[in-house]
C-alpha cells in the first residue's frame, strides 16, 4: 500500500524527481516520506563520495521540498504504517549499521521476528519498529560475501510474505528491485531509468515501462536488466507501451482530484457506450459458454459486482455468483475447468483479489477481468481482459472507476441479451444525465444538503434491487470522504432490526428508481419516516413522503449511475463542510490495498 520511487540516470537532481515522484504516488501511503540519494562529486570541490544522505518526515509530502545533495540516483517512499507507529524512525528509507544500504519496502515480512532475532545475534543494531529494517541488514551480511545485486537475491530470498523491496548502496551505481505479489514497475527513459510502485509516478517521464513479474529482480543502471529470484539466470525484459496520458494524472484547475474525477464520468461513460462494442460481445461469448460464474471484487468494485449480479439475472437471464475477495477462497471448492472467475478492479493489485484468483485459476478456471490499470498483476494474469478506460484515478475514493464498471456491466448484460444498441443508449442518456448533475444549480442544491447533514452524526441508505448495491456504496462513499457514520440497507430489511436505529431528525437516504422496486421503497421511506426520520428521496419521481428530493432521468437499469454521482458529490462536498484536510487522502486509507 506504499509509494515507492526510484531513479538513477544523467540527471543530477534525482532528489527532486523522487520527491516528484512520490506526490504522484502519494495516495498510496501518506503517514510519513523519506528520500535517500547517494552523494557525489560536484564541481572543483570533492565530497565524501561513499556516504547516503536520507531525508524522512513524518505526515503528507503537501508542497514540501527538500534540500539533498546532487545526486544522479536514489530511491523514495511514502509510507502506509502496518509495524511500528508514524514516526521519523520508523519512516523509510531504513539503512544497515554502516549507513550504506538503503532499502523502501512495501509489503510485510512475515518472518521479521525470526530473522531480527538472529541479526541481532550477529551484532545488528535497529533503531525501528519496523519489519523492514531485516532487511538492509540482511544485505550487509551477504555483501560480505557477494556483489550487490546477488546480496539483494539472497537477502529477498530470506524474506516470507508478499513483498517489493528496492535498495541502493553508495557502493554501488545501480538500484535493485525484487518483488513477489506486491507491485513494481520499472520506466526506461533517454539515459534514465525509473522504478515505481505504480505507473502512475513514471508517467511524467516515459511511457515505456517494464511490468516486473514476481520472481524476478530488476538492476538498474546504464541500462535494465532482470534476473530470476531463483537461480539468478538472465531474464528478458518485455516492454510495454503505456495508453494513459500524464495530463489526465494531473489536477488541473480543481481543488481536488475527487472532483475532478466525478467531473471526468461523462466522458468516461460515452467512451463506454461508443466504443466497447467488440470488447463486450467477445466477453458475452465467453460467458456463455462457462459454466459457473463468479465475481470477485473488493471495496466499491465488490458493489459493481453484486450490481452486476442483479443485472445479469434481470436483463440476461443468467446466475452468477459474488464473493469479496477476500472471502472468495472460503467459497471456491466447486471452481474447475469449466468455471469462469472475474475479478473487478481499479488497479489490479489488490492482494485481496489476486490471491483467490491465483488459486481460483490453479484449480483450472478461466479468469477474465475487468480493471483499469494495463500490465497490473491481474491484468497479465488474466486470459482475458477489459480495461475500463477511464483514465489514472488518483483519489483514494473511487469515483470514475465504479461508475466505469457498472457502465461495463450494463454494456455486457444488455450484449449477452442480444440488445446491445439498447444498452449503449442507455449510457448515453446517463452520461447526459450525469452531466446535467454537474451543473450549478445542481451543485448548489448539493452544497446546501451538505451544509444541512454537516452535523449529523448518524446516516442511513435504503435501497430494494439494483439500488442496494447502490445504497452500499453511498455508505462506503460518505464513510471514507467525510468520516460520517453511514450504513446501508436493503429496504425490505428494516423491519428485520435496523429500523430500531431510526430516531427523530435521522437522515435516511431512499434510492427510488422507476421500476418494479419503487411502491416497496417508498412503503420503506414512510415506515422510517413514522419513526421520525428525515427522508431524501434520489430517482425520477418525486412523492409526498420525500422531505427532500434529487432528481434523475428514469434511465432504467442505468438510474443507478446518476444515483451514484448524487451521492460521490454529497459525499466529497460534506467532507468540505466538515473540515476535511484533503478529501483526496481519507485518514488511515490508501489507495491500493497490497498487503493482507
Amino acid at each position: 500500500m506504499c509509494g515507492i520511487f526510484g531513479y538513477v540516470g544523467k540527471q543530477k537532481d534525482a532528489a527532486g524527481i523522487i520527491l516528484n515522484g512520490l506526490k504522484r504516488l502519494e495516495y498510496r501511503g501518506y503517514d510519513s516520506w523519506g528520500i535517500a540519494v547517494k552523494q557525489q562529486e560536484t564541481g572543483n570541490k570533492k565530497q565524501e563520495t561513499n556516504k547516503l544522505i536520507v531525508d524522512k518526515h513524518v505526515g503528507k509530502i503537501g508542497k514540501a521540498e527538500v534540500n539533498l545533495p546532487l545526486s544522479n540516483i536514489g530511491i523514495g517512499h511514502t509510507r502506509w504504517a502496518t509495524h511500528g507507529g508514524v514516526t521519523v524512525e520508523n519512516a523509510h528509507p531504513l539503512l544497515d549499521c554502516s549507513g550504506k544500504i538503503a532499502v523502501v519496502h512495501n509489503g510485510i515480512v512475515e518472518n521479521f521476528q525470526e530473522l531480527k532475532e538472529e541479526l541481532v545475534k550477529n551484532g545488528h543494531k535497529f533503531v525501528s519498529e519496523t519489519d523492514t529494517e531485516v532487511i538492509p541488514h540482511l544485505i550487509e551480511e551477504f555483501t560480505k560475501t557477494k556483489e550487490f545485486p546477488e546480496a539483494v537475491r539472497e537477502a529477498f530470498n530470506k524474506l516470507s510474505g508478499l513483498n517489493a523491496v528496492v535498495a541502493t548502496s553508495c557502493d554501488s551505481s545501480q538500484i535493485i528491485a525484487a518483488k513477489n505479489g506486491s507491485p513494481l514497475v520499472a520506466g526506461i527513459g533517454d539515459g534514465e531509468l525509473f522504478i515505481a510502485s505504480d505507473a502512475i509516478g513514471i508517467l511524467a517521464h516515459t511511457k515505456k515501462v517494464v511490468f516486473i513479474e514476481d520472481g524476478q529482480i530488476a538492476i538498474l543502471g546504464k541500462e535494465i536488466k532482470l534476473v530470476s529470484l531463483g537461480d539468478g539466470s538472465t531474464l528478458e525484459p518485455k516492454i510495454v507501451e503505456l495508453d494513459w496520458k500524464f495530463e489526465e494524472s494531473e489536477l488541473g484547475d480543481f481543488k481536488h482530484f475527487f472532483l475532478k474525477e466525478i467531473y471526468e464520468q461523462p466522458k468516461v461513460i460515452e467512451n463506454i457506450a461508443a466504443t466497447y462494442a467488440v470488447e463486450t460481445l467477445k466477453f458475452a461469448d465467453l460467458i456463455d459458454k462457462s459454466h459457473g460464474i463468479f465475481f470477485v471484487a473488493c471495496g466499491s468494485a465488490s458493489y459493481a459486482a453484486l450490481a452486476g449480479t442483479y443485472l445479469f439475472s434481470t436483463i440476461s437471464k443468467k446466475h452468477v455468483n459474488f464473493a469479496i475477495g477476500s472471502e472468495f477462497n472460503y467459497l471456491d471448492d466447486y471452481i474447475d475447468d469449466g468455471t469462469l472467475v472475474i475479478p473487478i478492479s481499479q488497479s489490479g493489485e489488490s492482494v485481496d483479489v489476486i490471491e483467490p484468483v491465483l488459486r481460483a485459476k490453479r484449480k483450472g478456471a478461466t479468469i477474465a477481468a475487468i480493471l483499469n490499470v494495463q500490465g497490473s498483476t491481474l491484468y497479465r494474469e488474466a486470459d482475458y481482459k477489459i480495461l475500463l478506460g477511464c483514465g489514472p484515478e488518483r483519489a483514494v475514493v473511487a469515483t470514475k472507476s465504479l461508475t466505469a464498471m457498472v457502465s461495463i456491466l450494463i454494456l455486457l448484460s444488455y450484449t449477452l441479451a442480444k440488445k446491445q444498441k439498447a444498452g449503449q443508449d442507455m449510457l448515453v442518456g446517463a452520461a447526459k444525465n450525469v452531466r446535467a448533475l454537474l451543473s450549478d444549480e445542481s451543485i448548489n442544491k448539493i452544497k446546501e444538503l451538505a451544509r444541512q447533514l454537516s452535523k449529523t452524526e448518524h446516516l442511513f441508505v435504503i435501497g430494494r434491487g439494483l439500488s442496494y448495491p447502490t445504497a452500499l456504496e453511498a455508505t462506503l462513499k460518505l464513510k471514507e470522504a467525510s468520516y460520517t457514520h453511514a450504513e446501508g440497507f436493503a429496504g425490505g430489511e428494516l423491519k428485520h432490526g435496523p429500523i430500531a436505529l431510526i430516531s427523530k431528525g435521522t437522515p435516511c437516504i431512499v434510492f427510488a428508481p422507476n421500476d418494479e422496486t419503487y411502491e416497496a421503497i417508498v412503503s420503506n421511506a414512510a415506515e422510517v419516516k413514522a419513526r421520525g426520520a428525515l427522508i431524501i428521496g434520489v430517482g425520477p419521481k418525486n412523492n409526498e413522503v420525500f422531505d427532500q428530493f434529487l432528481e434523475t432521468d428514469d434511465l432504467a437499469e442505468a438510474t443507478m449511475i446518476p444515483q451514484i454521482v448524487y451521492s460521490q458529490l454529497l459525499s466529497y462536498y460534506l467532507a468540505l463542510e466538515k473540515g476535511v484536510e484533503n478529501p483526496d487522502m481519507p485518514r488511515n486509507l490508501a489507495k491500493s490495498v497490497t498487503v493482507k
